[in-house]
């Protein structure tokens, strides 16, 4: 029997802008278990990063609030926590490696020291401590010389060097949960097929769940257990990896696994892209939100919000195509 982490129960969090309220993400439901990685994918917009900062309870206020739901952290509700025992859990049992490494470091401490910070304030060491403990973690991520690269400033590395000192940086704590939003985007990819592996490794060394954003059904395919479709802050689809690949429900789904670019030739070699656009998230429609893209659209379609049904035993869809498992 799996061991649950994470839960998210009806999360829902909204922004208020000049225009109107925007439901970034809208009743968000799913579990991450114990060692285990889930894939959260979508189009830019559609929820996963806000999904991802409401659990680090680091939604700009104003304009963002969480107003409904709650994430269950270690049978733990994150939400009714004080600042203080927030603080106490990120970087030391959640912990999240950002986008865009040059942004996320800062310029004018050393890498060895921005590593460190997080050692000293979780773990109580001291800083001789803290420095050695440093090096270890930046010699496991695979940079060469790491008692060089200890006292390195972020604009001294690479692109690749500066992602693995924020893998090193996000696990120097043993978390049991990593947040990786979207981790290699900014990298070629040769860097990201190895930064992938080192993260596998790493999960499978330390028992550390991931939490994986990303729009690249490949990285999905190579490191997830487990995948959840997002599409305008709602789940639309959710599932098994390989179950997902093999029998996408959504039309959503569908259209994102058409758009991959493809080896055989078909399509006449021009890439599939899912025609129309996100809706406006400040005026959302009472009925599917995918309904003016969708190539099964019927009056069926604008009765309601559909809701996620059971199709198969951890195969869930949100679509009046399919009947709930009996």
């Amino acid at each position: 029997m799996k061991k649950t982490l994470v839960e998210f129960k009806n999360l829902k969090t909204y922004f208020y802008t000049e225009e109107g309220v925007v439901k970034a993400v809208d009743d968000v439901s799913f579990k991450i278990n114990q060692g285990e990685t889930i894939g959260i994918v979508g189009e830019s917009g559609c929820g996963k990063s806000v999904t991802a900062m409401s659990l680090m309870r680091l939604i700009p206020n104003p304009p963002g609030k969480i107003v409904g739901g709650d994430i269950i952290f270690e049978n733990e509700s994150l939400l009714s926590l004080s600042e203080e025992k927030m603080r106490e859990i990120r970087g030391n049992k959640i912990s999240v490696i950002f986008q865009e490494p040059m942004t996320s470091l800062n310029p004018v401490y050393t890498v060895g020291y921005q590593i460190s910070e997080a050692i000293i304030l979780h773990q109580k060491l001291s800083k001789a401590e803290a420095r050695n403990k440093a090096i270890e973690m930046i010699k496991l991520v695979g940079i060469p010389r790491s008692e060089e690269i200890v006292d390195a400033y972020p604009h001294e590395l690479s692109g690749g060097m500066r992602q693995r000192i924020m893998i090193a940086m996000a696990l120097s704590c043993n978390p049991k949960l990593l947040v990786a939003d979207e981790p290699t985007t900014a990298l070629d990819v040769t860097i990201q097929a190895q930064i992938l592996d080192l993260m596998r490794s790493l999960k499978e060394e330390f028992n550390t769940s991931i939490m994986l954003i990303t729009h690249d059904l490949g990285v999905v395919a190579e490191m997830c257990d487990h995948v959840v479709v997002m599409y305008a802050g709602k789940i639309v689809e959710e599932g098994e990896v390989k179950e997902l690949f093999k029998n996408p429900l959504h039309p959503y789904t569908k259209g994102l696994l058409n758009s991959k670019p493809s080896l055989t030739g078909k399509n006449n070699n021009k890439l599939y892209s899912i025609p129309g656009q996100v809706p406006n998230p400040v005026n959302m429609p009472n009925h599917c939100y995918f309904y003016d893209r969708c190539e099964y659209a019927s009056e069926e379609c604008k009765k309601g919000i559909p809701n996620l049904k059971n199709i198969k035993e951890d195969h869930r869809v949100a679509c009046i195509l399919y009947k709930e498992e009996q």
